[in-house]
């Protein structure tokens, strides 16, 4: 199997370690054309999190939970990454771009201005797992060109700690290691983090940034709190924070998302994101005009 194991560089403890503020599970929920999964983060949390809009998790091996996928769809105003453990997903769009990815593979999409996408799984039997994060554009962003870049597993860089900990950079940066993605303005930071038992992995994160961890193995202690399998814990924003400490209680497995807060106001319908109630209508609007061309 092809790595991408990389050194990593030694930085001094984190001594202000921000505490987990709210833990929550998930909405069973299904999406595209039947898709089964879990509603991790919705509407409800647009502002807390910002500039994160949404995040599904999804893991079955019963083909009927999945096999219809996300059909042609449109979308305006954000960034969608999907990010699979398991699996083969074909994405195609009305820009022109055209990937798969497969277990431990990354597409990250900029719907820009709007794009008509689909989201195939390419698989019959096995199990499929992964997420999807929405990323929220600035204003000054949402009506620029589509982009899409697929990242293998093997291009996604990763480090293991002297005590065993690995982590796998997929965007931002971590112990001096660059992530496979850099996006400018909301800075984002995401890791997929493996704890074997008792491990403890020390991450800095800039105050300023909100941050959240998605337990989806085992369970991991932040501070004094226990966050187990399936739950959402939204970190504190505390000044004087320097980062984070998380520790596996037996052997754990989770998301570290973090990012700048835009401060600006959302406003969503299903799938466009904007600013106000006008933008959202000329979204709708172009879409039934045909000028977000279906793939």
């Amino acid at each position: 199997m092809v790595t991408s194991e990389v050194a990593a560089e030694s930085f001094g403890p984190v001594v202000r370690p921000r505490h987990v503020e709210h833990v929550s599970y998930g909405e069973q929920t299904t999406d595209g054309a039947g898709v089964k999964l879990t509603r991790v983060i919705g509407k409800d949390l647009h502002q807390r999190l910002d500039p994160f809009l949404m995040l599904d998790a999804f893991r079955s091996n019963w083909p009927d939970d999945f096999i219809a996928g996300f059909p042609d769809h449109p979308h305006r105003g954000f960034e969608a990454i999907t990010y699979l453990l398991s699996g083969r997903m074909h994405h195609r769009d009305s820009a022109g771009h055209e990937g798969v990815i497969e277990g431990g593979g990354v597409q990250w999409m900029s719907a820009g201005r709007g794009v008509v996408h689909s989201e195939m799984p390419e698989q019959e039997n096995g199990t499929m797992e992964g997420f999807q994060l929405w990323l929220n554009l600035p204003a000054r962003d949402k009506m620029g060109a589509p982009w899409y870049l697929d990242v293998q597993r093997g291009e996604i860089p990763v480090f293991v700690t002297a005590t065993g900990t690995t982590v796998r950079v997929i965007a931002g940066s971590s112990h001096g290691v660059m992530g496979a993605f850099q996006r400018p303005v909301t800075e984002p930071l995401l890791l997929d983090v493996v704890l074997p038992s008792q491990c403890r992995l020390e991450q800095p994160l800039c105050p300023a940034f909100n941050a959240f961890v998605y337990v989806y193995r085992g369970t991991v202690t932040i501070g004094d709190r226990a966050v187990e399998e399936g739950q959402l814990a939204i970190l504190s924003n505390d000044r004087d924070s320097d980062g984070i400490c998380l520790v596996g209680e037996g052997a754990a497995q989770l998301l570290l998302v973090a990012g700048r807060p835009l401060g600006e106001r959302v406003v969503q319908r299903g799938p466009f994101v904007m600013n106000s109630e006008e933008e959202i209508a000329g979204a709708i609007r172009d879409f039934k005009a045909g000028r977000l061309v279906a793939s």
